[in-house]
């Protein structure tokens, strides 16, 4: 168990805590709080009335369309939101593990909400030959869970990059022109 899910108390509460910190702004149903955060029912009860009870979260609506949502107005937000992204990092050994299941890689680079420019179009970008989308999208849905937000991604296949770097495609410019991260550069940028 990390760390964090033992100050926590639990690993399901670490996974609620990314999920409605990273996501302020929106309400979410039970079903997608269990379908985001790979939780059984019963834990996500457990978890919203203890953060219900806290002041976190509020619930709001009747019966089948009760929401939760983070609360405005609670006293310690700002600095659990400070806490919660600062601690949230990035395991590139795991993540590299997890993508070169999808096929060879050639670049994998890290922007967006990895490195706190939240206004960024794409996350995560990933080159390779023999990418599998199917796969590539299996691991882009485990990554979410880790960090309880969606995670914008964008693939290519190694010579389409190629193109792309040599007509200075604005998407590619909007990720190297900002702060990123390379985990794997084996193009040579």
């Amino acid at each position: 168990m990390e760390p964090l899910a033992r100050i926590f108390g639990s690993h399901a509460r670490l996974k609620m805590l990314r999920l409605f910190m990273f996501n302020r702004d929106t309400a979410f149903t039970t079903a997608e709080i269990a379908g985001r955060t790979k939780l059984a029912k019963e834990d996500v009860h457990h978890e919203l009335a203890e953060l219900c009870a806290a002041g976190l979260l509020h619930k709001k609506g009747v019966y089948a369309s009760i929401r939760y949502h983070t609360n405005p107005r609670f006293e310690h937000l700002d600095a659990l939101n400070l806490f919660i992204r600062e601690t949230t990092s990035v395991q590139p050994r795991n993540m590299i593990k997890a993508l070169k299941r999808a096929g060879t890689l050639r670049l994998v680079a890290l922007s967006g909400f990895f490195t706190g420019v939240l206004e960024a179009q794409v996350d995560l970008l990933v080159v390779g030959d023999h990418l599998e989308e199917r796969i590539l999208a299996n691991v882009m849905r485990s990554l979410e869970v880790e960090f309880g937000r969606e995670i914008r991604y964008a693939s290519f296949a190694t010579a389409d990059f190629r193109y792309r770097v040599g007509i200075y495609d604005r998407l590619l410019r909007d990720i190297f022109d900002y702060p990123h991260r390379l985990l794997i550069d084996k193009i040579g940028l």
